[in-house]
């Protein structure tokens, strides 16, 4: 019988936990138990229903384009409990100058594909505009070493797209500078466009065509998704595929050593053997706790840099907002010189999510950190 261990019971823990059950259901002769040092399951996936509004206190959803959460939806039996996001108010603000300016019809993450939207909005410049309509003619190439994200947007579009659009986009999902994002890491798509098309307009383009051919005669799927009570049901739905006896709280996860071919576990400084070991850690605790089985891993681990980012979620009265809350919500670039990364208007995004004449609004904020 083969044990593993794994540490750490928050998405990526529990996944693994969930799928080792599937095997174990089927015949595979194996036994597997959690280790989670917090006094509960699912990391930062916190729902909470707060004067009636539900309240998400990590990711409020995912992409619907990526299958991997919807399909782990269906395993569960949650398709019912799936929702889409109103696209139909789906706007993004940029907060420039001081003002919040509605990000042009057309863009596809970064890139312009429609002409007249770009060339009318007050975001650009006439300098960053005229350098849209030269990107149409960049030749194909490969540049033989990786780069940041912002120097691989700042040599198709300039400076003035880095500050004002890609550093704020990716610093709302990565919670990190663009300059500080690889791009075959954060942007792997984009590398490839330059590789076959040279022009990103012209990459998108292509990829819109593509996607409309293939979703011809299908509604168009929402951009978002997520569970009618919240992100913290696909925690609940999986903890109740697993026997209790595997899932252990407050556990805190002191070293590990690799002996005679197995793992030694330290739990709450009590030793345990295992065959195999699944670290579903930030990069810097799995480091820690390698550096006894191995210390050149644990460097490059420890050396990863993180971003910490504090969300603050907030109730008004409609009325209070006077119309403030069209769209999505908006993005803060640094030049800004806000603290405020991003801030989401939940009532907006989803339904259900605020009664009556409340509305719900969460602002992120972020501080980088390096992870040792």
């Amino acid at each position: 019988m083969k044990r593993i261990a794994i540490v750490g019971g928050g998405t990526s823990g529990l996944s693994a936990a969930y799928y080792l059950e599937q095997q174990r259901r089927a015949g595979a002769e194996i036994e597997y138990a959690v280790f989670e040092q917090a006094a509960q399951l699912g990391g930062v996936l916190v729902s909470e229903v707060v004067d009636g509004c539900l309240i998400e206190a990590g990711p409020d959803s995912f992409l619907t384009e990526k299958p991997w959460a919807l399909e782990l939806c269906r395993e569960l039996g949650l398709t019912d409990q799936v929702i889409g996001s109103n696209d139909n108010q789906r706007k993004t603000f940029i907060l420039a100058r001081g003002r919040l300016i509605e990000m042009p019809d057309g863009l596809m993450l970064m890139v312009p594909t429609r002409i007249l939207p770009a060339l009318l909005t007050p975001l650009f410049s006439w300098s960053t505009k005229l350098r849209m309509a030269g990107e149409w003619l960049t030749r194909p190439q490969s540049p033989a070493a990786d780069e940041s994200a912002a120097a691989f947007v700042a040599r198709h579009f300039g400076d003035e797209m880095v500050d004002r659009l890609a550093g704020p986009l990716l610093a709302g999902v990565y919670g990190a500078e663009c300059s500080d994002l690889s791009l075959r890491a954060a942007l792997p798509r984009f590398a490839e466009m330059e590789r076959q098309y040279g022009s990103l307009i012209r990459g998108m383009l292509a990829a819109r065509r593509r996607m409309a051919a293939q979703a011809k005669g299908r509604p168009k799927p929402p951009l978002f998704s997520s569970l009618k009570n919240g992100m913290r049901q696909l925690v609940d739905a999986v903890q109740a595929c697993l026997e209790p006896c595997v899932l252990h709280l407050n556990a805190e996860v002191n070293g590990l050593r690799l002996s005679d071919g197995s793992w030694e576990v330290v739990i709450n400084r009590s030793p345990q053997r295992f065959d195999a070991v699944i670290l579903a850690t930030p990069a810097h605790v799995a480091g820690h706790l390698l550096a006894a089985a191995d210390a050149a891993l644990a460097r490059e681990l420890e050396a990863i840099s993180y971003s910490s980012s504090v969300t603050v979620s907030l109730i008004y009265d409609r009325r209070d907002l006077a119309g403030h809350d069209r769209g999505f919500g908006f993005l803060v670039p640094r030049s800004e010189r806000r603290r405020l990364l991003a801030c989401t208007f939940v009532h907006n995004k989803f339904p259900h999510r605020a009664p009556g004449e409340q509305e719900t609004a969460k602002r992120s904020n972020s501080v980088t950190r390096k992870s040792s």
